[in-house]
Formats: C-alpha cells, sequence, structure tokens
C-alpha cells in the first residue's frame, strides 16, 4: 500500500531523523523531502544549525569508531612497521573487508529494522557453490558462464533470505531462532552439493576477473563500493529507507499508519540474502574456489561491525557510513593479530568481546535516550 498523507510522510521523516544517521545529517525537525531553503534562515541559523550537527556526528558511535580504526592502525603500524603499513598488506585488507561489507549492508537494512540475520556465512558458501556448480554446468571459459554463475549465486542468496522472511513474518518464528536453523541447514545443503568438498575455478574468465586490476583496485572492491552507494542512498534518501526505520522504531506504529510491514520484512531479509550470495561469488572470485570450511565467524564479524557502526539492536538507529567504519574495525583487528602472528584463536576471543562491550554501549545509549 503506497502511502500518500502529507501528515504520514512528515511522521516517518521525524522517526528516520531521529535514527542519527550522519551519512547526511539534519536537524530532527526538518524534512528530507522539503528542508527549508537557505535564502528562508539567516546566517546565524545557519550557523548555529551546522554547529548542531557537527556535535551530533562527533557525538555519534561512527565517530567513535573511527578513532578507535585510527588507533588500531596506529598501534599496528608501531608494532609490525614492516608489515603492517605495506602496500601489499592494506590492500588485502581492503579487498578482506569488501566480502565484509556487502554483507553488512544488508545487515544493517535488517537490524534497523529490528531483526537479524545469523545465516548469512552459511549462505555466502551456498551461493558461491551453486556459482561454480553453474558455471561447470554451463561450460566453457567466456563470460557466459560467468554471468550464469553470478545469477545463481544471487537468486541462491535470495531464496535463503526470503525464506527466513516467510518463516518471521508467517510462521512468527523469531528471528534468532528461524536464522540459526537456516545458518546450519544452508551449511548442509551446500556440503550436500559437494560432499563436503571444496569446488575450484577453472574458468579462464573467472581467473582474469581475479587478477585484473581496474583503476588500481580490483573488481570486488568496485563491487562493494557500488552496493555502499546505493544502500545509503537507499536508506537514507528513499521512502523505502525511511519505512525501514520507522518499523524498527515502532512496528506497531508503522503497521497503524497502513505500512505493509510484514511484505516490507520480506523485503529485507531476501535483500540481505541477496547480498549475501553476492559476497559468495566475490569470495569465489577473490579465492578460485567455494572455501565451505571458511566463512565460520563471519556472521559474528559481520554483527559485530554493524553494530559498532551504531546501528541498533533494537531497531530505528542505523546508517550505512556508520557499518562501512565499523566493519573496518573487527577487519582491521582481525589483520592486525595476523600480521603481529599471534594464533589465530584470539582473533575470535577479541572479535566477540568487543561484541559484548558493542551491545552493552548499544544498552547504555538506548536507557539514556529513553530517560529523556
Amino acid at each position: 500500500m503506497t502511502i500518500r498523507s502529507p501528515k504520514l510522510e512528515k511522521n516517518v521523516q521525524r522517526e528516520t531523523d531521529r535514527a542519527g544517521d550522519i551519512s547526511a545529517p539534519q536537524s530532527s525537525t526538518t524534512s528530507a523531502t522539503a528542508s527549508p531553503k537557505p535564502a528562508a534562515l539567516g546566517g546565524g541559523n545557519r550557523s548555529e544549525q551546522w554547529r548542531r550537527l557537527g556535535r551530533q556526528g562527533a557525538n555519534s558511535s561512527a565517530a567513535y569508531m573511527l578513532g578507535v580504526l585510527v588507533a588500531l592502525c596506529l598501534v599496528f603500524s608501531v608494532l609490525a612497521p614492516d608489515s603492517f603499513p605495506t602496500t601489499g598488506n592494506i590492500r588485502n585488507l581492503v579487498v578482506d573487508t569488501s566480502i565484509f561489507a556487502v554483507m553488512a549492508v544488508g545487515m544493517t537494512y535488517v537490524m534497523v529494522a529490528a531483526g537479524f540475520d545469523l545465516s548469512i556465512g552459511s549462505v555466502l558458501v551456498f551461493a558461491g557453490i551453486c556459482a561454480a556448480k553453474t558455471m561447470e554446468w554451463v561450460g566453457g571459459q567466456g563470460y557466459f558462464a560467468v554471468l550464469a554463475g553470478l545469477a545463481a549465486a544471487l537468486l541462491g542468496g535470495t531464496a535463503w533470505g526470503a525464506f527466513n522472511a516467510l518463516c518471521v513474518t508467517k510462521l512468527r518464528v523469531p528471528a534468532l531462532i528461524t536464522t540459526l536453523g537456516t545458518l546450519g541447514a544452508a551449511l548442509g545443503v551446500a556440503n550436500l552439493m559437494t560432499n563436503g568438498n571444496d569446488i575450484p575455478v577453472t574458468q579462464k574468465s573467472m581467473i582474469h576477473l581475479a587478477v585484473v586490476d581496474y583503476l588500481g583496485l580490483p573488481l570486488i572492491v568496485w563491487a562493494a563500493v557500488a552496493v555502499l552507494l546505493a544502500g545509503g542512498t537507499v536508506l537514507r534518501h528513499t521512502r523505502f529507507g525511511r519505512h525501514t526505520y520507522l518499523i524498527g522504531s515502532n512496528e506497531e506504529g508503522a503497521r497503524r499508519s497502513g505500512i505493509r510491514v510484514d511484505a516490507h520484512l520480506i523485503k529485507l531479509y531476501a535483500l540481505s540474502g541477496l547480498f549475501a550470495g553476492l559476497a559468495g561469488m566475490m569470495s569465489l572470485l577473490r579465492f578460485s574456489t567455494t572455501t565451505v570450511g571458511g566463512h565460520s565467524q563471519d556472521a559474528l564479524t559481520v554483527i559485530t561491525g554493524v553494530i559498532l557502526g551504531g546501528t541498533s539492536l533494537y531497531g530505528g538507529a542505523g546508517s550505512v557510513l556508520g557499518t562501512l567504519i565499523g566493519i573496518l574495525v573487527p577487519t582491521v583487528l582481525q589483520n592486525g593479530l595476523v600480521v603481529l602472528d599471534v594464533q589465530p584463536f584470539w582473533q575470535n576471543v577479541a572479535v566477540g568481546f568487543i561484541l559484548i562491550a558493542a551491545v552493552y554501549l548499544d544498552q547504555v545509549k538506548r536507557r539514556a535516550r529513553d530517560r529523556r
């Protein structure tokens, strides 16, 4: 149902502004679609507005995480000056972050609407196997096989996301339980398809795409940039994004406002699955194999990054820009520990405790906001 009431649009926008998205900060009393013209404001009012926006940005979770990120980079650069701040390591860090960032955009949408998705790591594996199997079936060494594999990965990821959504919206199974179940189910189906073995990539066109740089960066980095830009724009500046914020802030209020909440949630979970499918294709391009056993901690890393970036575990707040900053924190931490030759087990310990701290801080902010 399309909402046409100006009053409703104003209420929806007000909920969006309260979410505190720093990617395009605005006053809580200003509509994104009908902001006052500069001529209507005096110089003093404009200055005060910019100062207020600057204070909001400086006090946001993303700004704090940016400081933490800079501190981590400085610490690792001092401890490993010959390894961490090198061009090769930074390139590897950017490429690895790209895969997480694509999944994190989908997770941001779901969590802004007060949802949850633990299955993205398994969906990534499933989608990668669908892509590899499809390219084998199509045969040939041209780009048509690669496009067919990409389509299979996207369809496979979207199918799992839609299944999650139907369980949550129609069967009323909590998102935590649903996605915990599909985490195991998707990985189990993936192993059944391959007997637990990895499938190597043999298409010359796929190998060419993996090794060729475009403007100095691999293709998967540009794919992540496109997803981040599109995801941030849609979430912040469209009706679809405003409805996502409103559902996360007050689901019952959104229903009474005329928003088709269940249909919207189905789109969000399908979108999360779609991005996990794209990440599966990117992983296949990155490693030239399906890496069946290499993504068990992906959901933990992604959820940690999204929460660190300012997306509330309770919904109604978050931004793609904050998610990008947040996802860099666990990936830089993991990369730095590898460079320092720390046992891999400590990486999971560090990310796990960071997640607990992030959720605690989110609860503190929520209680402080409720007291105001």
